[in-house]
């Protein structure tokens, strides 16, 4: 078990942290990525102000939320309503490119190496970003997928044409009743195949990804292994954080790196073989791919 003392929220400064980063990453045999909500987010997949703006705003007016997530949990009246919010929703979120390359700065840094990602996003951005689709667990699900809300079975459907019809024939913040999603099986109504409750489908998909995953790990149980957290916060630390921590404490050989604005920590047990950065990640990203020369040797101020 790690210990229960912490450090404090960033170690070093910018450009010596940087410099171990980029160490590790040409040392590692192998480099675990665990992304959060973070990791979209320095993409560009911004939630409130503009783009809110740009895609929600007869929904804003009408009914006052000023964010998606908040809108996301709107109780509409009509399931058309409902949908005609989600389904620009999904197409926004899911089957648009993000605004910011990250994802393809990161890919570009791990692309030759051993490597494995797991995430609680639901964007899809690494696959879209050209990771490979079998490195990659989706653990909290997929805004491309509906399932039956029952659920009658653990089976997903893919959306995408469903969401683009919504998205094309949608009026008045309203749907077409005919392109009410139903389960081909059961005809409940379909749902986002997202983690929420008991309900969640973990499909044969899911299952074959944490297969892999898990046996990545036993595989990398030692040597140089990078386990490298970005955007993690404590929603669900249980999933990535805190195994990231235990697996680092169990390998001496292991490096643990966290980039996160605000809560880059880590046990003091691991302090010595950890790089923690309270920085944008977009940066830290792009900078690791720069000449290290370029940097000065003062801390960042926010």
């Amino acid at each position: 078990m790690c210990s229960r003392m912490w450090t404090g929220k960033s170690t070093g400064n910018y450009s010596d942290n940087i410099r171990r980063l980029r160490e590790a990453l040409d040392t590692a045999d192998a480099v675990v990525v665990g992304a959060g909500a973070g990791m979209s987010t320095a993409a560009g997949f911004a939630y409130t102000g503009e783009r809110f703006q740009r895609y929600f705003a007869d929904f804003a007016e009408k009914y006052g939320f000023s964010d998606m997530y908040s809108g996301g949990f709107y109780p509409f009246a009509a399931p058309e309503e409902f949908w005609a919010y989600w389904s620009r929703y999904i197409f926004i979120n899911r089957y648009l490119d993000a605004p910011k390359p990250v994802y393809n700065d990161l890919l570009a840094l791990v692309r030759d190496k051993d490597y494995f990602v797991i995430t609680t996003n639901v964007d899809h951005c690494f696959q879209k970003a050209g990771f490979d689709k079998m490195r990659l667990f989706y653990t909290q699900g997929d805004y491309g997928l509906f399932q039956c809300s029952g659920p009658c079975r653990q089976e997903t459907f893919d959306n995408e044409d469903a969401v683009r019809q919504m998205m094309e024939r949608q009026r008045d913040m309203r749907i077409p009743s005919e392109l009410l999603p139903v389960c081909p099986h059961c005809g409940r109504p379909l749902t986002m195949n997202l983690r929420a409750d008991d309900a969640f489908v973990e499909d044969e998909g899911w299952h074959q990804a944490a297969e892999r995953y898990e046996a990545f790990l036993r595989t990398h149980g030692s040597g140089r292994v990078l386990f490298l957290e970005l955007g993690v916060g404590y929603n669900t630390p249980g999933i990535i954080k805190y195994p990231f921590w235990r697996m680092t404490a169990r390998n001496r050989a292991a490096t643990y790196a966290c980039v996160n604005y605000g809560e880059a920590v880590c046990p003091s047990d691991i302090a010595g073989r950890s790089i923690c950065m309270d920085e944008d990640i977009a940066q830290v990203i792009k900078d690791l791919r720069y000449d290290l020369a370029e940097f000065d040797t003062k801390p960042r101020n926010h």
